[in-house]
């Protein structure tokens, strides 16, 4: 199989972000497998090798494989790499553009599986699920776990982090619960010790659904509430996109903004006085912990990029008719039915 070449703007903290710690933690995974290197293509960095470079030193189709997952910047780098063996590792869904026949897509998220499944039914589709970082696994303090921390040892009753916070957390909810008594934290700025701060809370509250909503694509994959059940922590979360995902309402997690503020206060509530009660059954979390590990992803990984190898690049494409005709088909058919009943009438 062909060395990997995993594309992102840059890696200084001008580009950081969940999309850039997701490329460079499975481009660590594939490595263990396949020779694989990131290429930066905005920012030239001494300590990795820069797009423009690497596309005069090798004319297309050359031997490497491409992974490209910027979002809004996907179709300019197809192009760029037009000729060359590329796959789209797909993140968030939602940004409008079609893809080129045959490029494959390893989607990380059941929900944005069903996104290219509609939008380019015709293209190779696989399923990557994002891995957790080693710590949340090793560090974690639910329950069963080596390090398992009881509520007692759990001074935060509520934590909330600002960022992608909607504002019905933020302003109603959150100064809603402190009145009742409850020590919330919203964290703003950057934790050193995030698996810390998470084993140290009772109940963690993720409302992205305005976040998402405003920036007019899905959320990619959702890792937050998943971290924290790794730490314990009762989730409180939204069900959008990727969320359904690994939320199972009321068995995996529980939906926030749901019905009315007095119900979510009343729930928070009682999650902080008995944590244990509702958080999830022991054994279908590991379970969910394990689909979400760094074997499991490198064995998916591995899985596809052999698929990918056997695709052959000779033959003719599939392709789907575009809308725009499938609807027009129906609408003449409609209209010849229409007209075949009318003159059976007269």
């Amino acid at each position: 199989m062909r060395r990997v070449f995993f594309l992102v703007p840059g890696t200084t903290n001008r580009y950081r972000c969940g999309g850039l710690s997701v490329a460079l933690h499975t481009a660590r995974l594939v490595n263990r497998f396949l020779p694989t290197d990131l290429v930066t293509y905005r920012q030239r960095q001494d300590d990795y090798p820069f797009l423009d470079d690497l596309l005069e030193q090798e004319s297309a189709p050359g031997e490497v494989l491409w992974v490209v997952s910027w979002g809004f910047e996907v179709p300019k780098l197809l192009r760029r790499l037009r000729g060359r063996s590329v796959v789209y590792h797909a993140h968030s869904s939602g940004y409008g553009f079609d893809l080129p026949p045959g490029v494959p897509v390893l989607a990380v998220s059941r929900n944005t599986l069903g996104y290219w499944g509609d939008r380019a039914p015709r293209n190779p589709l696989f399923l990557v699920p994002n891995a957790l970082e080693p710590h949340w696994l090793e560090r974690g303090a639910r329950s069963g776990a080596v390090v398992a921390n009881a509520a007692s040892d759990r001074p935060v009753d509520v934590l909330v982090q600002e960022r992608k916070s909607s504002r019905y957390v933020l302003e109603q909810l959150v100064p809603a619960l402190r009145n009742k008594g409850l020590k919330v934290v919203v964290q703003s700025g950057w934790v050193d010790d995030l698996v810390a701060m998470f084993n140290a809370t009772k109940v963690y509250i993720y409302d992205s659904v305005e976040y998402w909503r405003g920036s007019g694509v899905s959320e990619g994959f959702g890792l937050p509430p998943l971290e924290a059940m790794a730490c314990g922590c009762v989730v409180f979360s939204s069900l959008n996109h990727a969320l359904a995902d690994t939320l199972e309402p009321n068995l995996i997690g529980h939906q926030i903004g749901c019905s009315s503020l007095g119900w979510d206060v009343r729930r928070i509530c009682e999650a902080v006085d008995d944590p244990l009660s509702w958080c999830p059954p022991q054994e279908r979390l590991n379970q969910l912990l394990d689909e979400h590990s760094e074997t499991t992803l490198t064995s998916r990984w591995r899985s596809a990029l052999a698929v990918i190898e056997t695709i052959p690049s000779d033959e003719v494409l599939l392709r789907i008719s575009p809308t725009w005709r499938l609807r027009a088909e129906r609408l003449i058919a409609r209209g010849l039915r229409a007209l075949r009943r009318l003159f059976a009438v007269h």
